[in-house]
């Protein structure tokens, strides 16, 4: 599905890709996912529906793929030599785009859990391609001698740092801003995969 979408794409040309996506953002920020219609899409991009629905096929598949494509941070790019260093990365390239797109975020998780054609556009387009990635994150740090590769946490290790974005603002009513995640990370997440930090006593 992912290559059949990204054979259909090459026909536009990257800058114009970039411009389409930006504009799905911006419209998904603006309105919501619901209310969000390839109409409106085709209006904000000066495009035709029908060109929209060759390309991309749905309104989920679109969405999921300008969020992939829009992301902040590219885990396949982070390798700062160390597995602390490498998580630090990540929060703090992600650090402004979290704070200004934390309500689009929860908006759209709750529309996947109401729209299971979106959840399954988001499972295949974004998530499964981020959950290699960070695999490959963390298979490097066991490569490098840094965890030990029976580390019972090293399969909850995603869990862990998605709990720390999502229940901050539940339990505390704060954003999890930059300092919180970093010592999130010492504090928690090194910690469970039996890595030295700051934190450790």
């Amino acid at each position: 599905m992912v290559q059949a979408l990204d054979k259909r794409r090459s026909r536009l040309s990257p800058e114009r890709e970039s411009e389409l996506y930006q504009a799905v953002m911006e419209l998904l920020t603006e309105v919501g996912y619901d209310a969000l219609t390839m109409d409106a899409i085709a209006a904000r991009t000066h495009s035709s529906k029908a060109t929209l629905y060759r390309q991309w096929k749905s309104k989920p598949a679109l969405v999921a793929t300008a969020l992939r494509h829009t992301k902040p941070v590219s885990l396949e790019d982070i390798d700062t030599g160390s597995l602390r260093g490498d998580l630090r990365e990540m929060v703090q390239c992600g650090d402004e785009a979290r704070e200004r797109d934390a309500a689009l975020m929860r908006g759209l998780a709750l529309a996947a859990h109401q729209n299971p054609d979106l959840l399954e556009a988001l499972r295949e387009l974004l998530i499964t391609h981020e959950l290699g990635a960070f695999d490959m994150l963390l298979k490097r740090a066991v490569d490098r001698g840094e965890v030990a590769p029976d580390r019972p946490a090293l399969k909850y290790t995603v869990h862990l740092l998605l709990g720390a974005f999502t229940t901050r603002s539940l339990v505390e009513a704060k954003e999890p801003d930059a300092d919180y995640l970093f010592d999130y990370i010492d504090a928690v997440i090194l910690p469970a995969l039996g890595v030295l930090s700051p934190a450790s006593p």
